[in-house]
């Protein structure tokens, strides 16, 4: 079982700003693992004891410490005539051309992305690193969170990856962060990062192999099984020469590995003049369910948007509706505040709706993109249930909020990109085609695909339906959309 440790004070930790990354949807083959869910409270100790590195990122350790650590470290052969400060890590770094490339890039042409992710590293590297070490996870993973959002809690991708780990929805879940309507704990940098390092064991001790782990945190584990059994062997860059894995994936391991030797050697790249963020100390109070952050901003004397930043896992305007009760981090000092106040907080400022006919809850969600068991929940009405005209439901928004133009609600209305449209066209049809079409038991005549032909080109060229064609060639068709050299069974 993995398991995630508790942690005993509340010191600081340190919130950041957007840095949006792409990540490819990660291709998992499915596998039972038991997590243990994380508890809404996580407290954290920034770790006051990591020796200072000199010419690095804070939260990095240097050479003298990790020659003394009681862990496998390794050395940065090929290197030496660059005459580094730090040539020693605790994951295996190699300086060749796929590495060099992104050197160059970082302190070229990319510098300034380079700069602004160090400068955040100050409020955030050190508590990144002091959790992977109390999970058993090497400190210079950090590279990992820096090459996938740069070290923002708020990055997000076109694939819906989210927060400092770039975690997928279905793999966030799959290792204890709850990603609902109202919370989004992938963007909580303490919970994610426990998350993280469960994750990075579980392909660490799946490959045997840091790299692969590596690879397998972008490409996802099925794909990386997959180029194993291909190759034949279990060495990356044996691998990384085929043709398998994509160019993302080829570029992920060597982009970690190019931050970590600039990130530990900072003057030697010309990076004398990082001003690292300092972080921000917080504490935590109890807040009922279904809380008005607006409200208990008031209560504190912060605006909504700082309330926002010490929570970045919050979506929306409230706390979730249901529960006893939700933590929140305030700045230092407001706790007090808190606790001799006896304002009310809970939220009430909902947006109502009419029915204009008859309807139910799930007409409503679907003309509002908002999940059921969230209008239940705030209805307090079965979902299927008929209801009269002019009934009056609550909805979600606030009521001084236009719901599809306001930044808060962007994920609920925001449109899919063409490739994930035609993705979505293709396989409806290829369901279609399965229910609908006529299976050739013994075809005797073939095509072989052309460039820019489709299955409903096909279809005319060749006068066979094309719910014929995908259903006597499912196997083929379901998998992806059809190339070149394809043989399609038509008669």
């Amino acid at each position: 079982m993995l398991k995630t440790k508790s942690f005993t004070l509340i010191i600081g930790l340190v919130f950041l700003s957007s840095c949006a990354t792409s990540k490819q949807a990660k291709d998992s083959d499915t596998a039972e693992i038991e997590v243990t869910k994380t508890q809404r409270v996580q407290k954290h100790l920034v770790d006051k004891t990591i020796p200072q590195c000199q010419d690095c990122i804070v939260g990095s350790i240097g050479d003298e410490q990790l020659k003394q650590a009681q862990k496998k470290v390794y050395f940065l052969y090929g290197a030496e005539h660059l005459e580094l400060s730090n040539y020693y890590f605790d994951i295996p770094v190699v300086y060749n051309a796929a590495t060099k490339k992104w050197i160059d890039y970082f302190s070229g042409r990319g510098r300034k992305h380079f700069k602004r992710y160090a400068q955040r590293a100050g409020r955030y590297a050190p508590v990144l690193s002091k959790i992977l070490n109390d999970e058993g996870m090497p400190r210079d993973l950090i590279y990992l969170s820096m090459a996938e959002s740069g070290f923002s809690n708020a990055a997000r991708s076109w694939a819906k990856a989210v927060g400092p780990w770039q975690f997928m929805p279905y793999t966030g879940k799959k290792f204890g962060l709850e990603v609902g309507f109202y919370l989004d704990e992938r963007r909580d940098p303490l919970k994610a990062t426990v998350a993280a390092s469960n994750y990075l064991k579980y392909l660490y001790e799946m490959f045997d192999s840091w790299e692969l782990a590596m690879a397998g945190y972008n490409a996802g584990e099925g794909k990386i099984g997959r180029a194993i059994r291909r190759y034949k062997t279990k060495n990356y860059w044996k691998i990384r020469r085929g043709r398998y894995l994509k160019a993302e994936t080829k570029n992920y391991v060597p982009k970690i590995m190019a931050l970590a030797i600039i990130g530990k050697n900072l003057s030697k790249f010309g990076f004398n003049d990082i001003e690292f963020k300092k972080p921000l100390d917080f504490e935590e109070i109890q807040v009922p369910a279904n809380s008005d952050l607006y409200r208990v901003g008031e209560v504190l004397g912060l605006d909504f948007k700082m309330v926002k930043k010490y929570n970045p896992e919050l979506l929306r305007w409230q706390t979730p509706v249901k529960g006893e009760s939700y933590t929140l981090r305030v700045p230092v000092g407001k706790k007090e505040e808190w606790e001799k106040s006896s304002k009310e907080v809970l939220a009430r400022d909902y947006k109502e709706y009419s029915l204009r006919g008859y309807a139910s809850l799930y007409n409503v969600g679907r003309k509002f993109k908002v999940p059921l068991k969230v209008l239940t929940e705030l209805n307090d009405i079965p979902g299927r249930k008929r209801l009269y005209p002019k009934t009056k439901v609550l909805l979600p928004f606030r009521d001084d909020h236009q719901q599809r133009s306001h930044k808060m609600y962007a994920d609920l209305y925001e449109k899919p990109r063409r490739s994930i449209l035609r993705k979505r066209r293709y396989q409806k049809w290829i369901r279609r085609g399965k229910r609908s079409g006529k299976h050739i038991a013994n075809p005797s005549q073939f095509y072989t695909v052309r460039k820019g032909d489709t299955l409903w080109n096909i279809a005319k060229k060749t006068g066979v339906s094309i719910n014929t064609i995908i259903r006597t060639n499912y196997k083929l068709v379901k998998k992806r959309m059809i190339l070149p050299g394809d043989k399609l069974a038509i008669r």
